[in-house]
This record gives structure tokens, sequence and C-alpha cells, in this order.
């Protein structure tokens, strides 16, 4: 009832948080205008639509390039981007989504990260009602992102492949295996960015 102060953003990471909600909002343009083409008839509204898909990926490389530069030139930006590459499935994109959306990563427990992140499953109870347990909550974006991320580990990511084909093997649908891979993903990140404590 009685939660800690979050402490503020700092300018880079605010910079950050802005740069990847409008590649977001861009990605979503794109996509909404790529169908839009498709059922598009008349040659002068497709030679429109198209000239418009083009200054949209333009605008998306441009946040690219000042996400990455951003990220390049800030040390501790830097430092927590390369530990979260270095998970087989997490690229440059995801580690961007990553660090703008869950700037408190790497403080958290598990069971934190995992809610967070929308990633935790809760029960669905209410007098004798038994529902399913289910994830809710958290951060959309963040989810979202590290759906595609999962994608790719549980094909790629020796330990979260492996994770994945043990679920499917028990019966476990692949929207939930896939799930699980997220939440283990995320763990994972978690667990890269917290600080190194030396032994006693």
């Amino acid at each position: 009832m009685q939660p800690k102060p979050t402490p503020p953003l700092c300018p880079e990471q605010k910079r950050l948080r802005q740069y990847e909600a409008q590649r977001r909002h861009l990605s979503a343009v794109l996509v909404a205008e790529q169908n839009r083409l498709a059922q598009l008839s008349y040659a002068e509204l497709r030679v429109l639509s198209r000239s418009l898909i083009s200054k949209i990926k333009k605008q998306i490389a441009t946040i690219d390039a000042r996400i990455n530069t951003l990220i390049a030139q800030d040390k501790q930006l830097c430092q927590k981007a390369q530990k979260l590459t270095s998970i087989t499935g997490v690229g440059a994109r995801t580690a961007a989504l990553v660090l703008a959306q869950m700037p408190e990563l790497g403080q958290l427990n598990r069971r934190q990260a995992a809610a967070l992140g929308g990633l935790a499953p809760f029960n669905r109870e209410s007098g004798t009602l038994r529902g399913k347990r289910t994830i809710f909550g958290g951060r959309r974006a963040l989810r979202s992102g590290l759906y595609m991320a999962a994608m790719v580990a549980a094909r790629h990511n020796p330990i979260l492949c492996s994770f994945y084909q043990r679920l499917r093997a028990k019966g476990k649908p692949h929207k939930l295996a896939l799930t699980a891979v997220m939440r283990k993903l995320l763990l994972a990140l978690n667990q890269n960015l917290k600080p190194i404590t030396s032994p006693a």
C-alpha cells in the first residue's frame, strides 16, 4: 500500500523512451498503409500510397539511427545494451525496447520483473469461481516486443529452444509455451543486468 517512489528518468532515458514510442507508432502506420495499398485499384492512388510508405520507412530508419547513436554515446545504456544482446534471440531493436520501456530491469526480483512485464500468471477467482490463471497488466509495448524476440529464441537459443520443446512435448499449446519462453527470456534479461557482486 506504500510503494517506494520511482526515481525520475534521466534525460537520455526520457529521449530513448520517446524515440522508441515514435518508432512503434511509425511501424503501426507503415503496416496500416501497406495493408491499404493492397486494396487500392487506381494507379494514381497506388503511387501516392507507395510514396507515403517510402517516407515512413525513411523516418523509421532515421529514428533507428538516432536510437543507436543515443545508446552508443551513453556509457550506461551502451553497457546494458551489450549485456542484453549477449542473449541469443535478443537483437538491438529488442534491447532498445527493453531499455526504453523497462529501465527498472536489473533492480527487480523474478516476481517483480514478470509482473511488470505483464508475464506473471494471476488467479481469476471470485467467491466459488475458479478461473484459469492468465497473464494481464504490465507494460503492453514491452510484452509485444518480447513476443517477437521469444519466437526467435525458441528456434535459435539452445536453452530456450529446449525449454519450448519440452513444454510442447507435454501437450502445451504453442501460445502458452511461447508465453512461458517470453517470461523466461525476460527473467534472463533481468538477471543479466543485475550488478555483479564480488564474493566476500
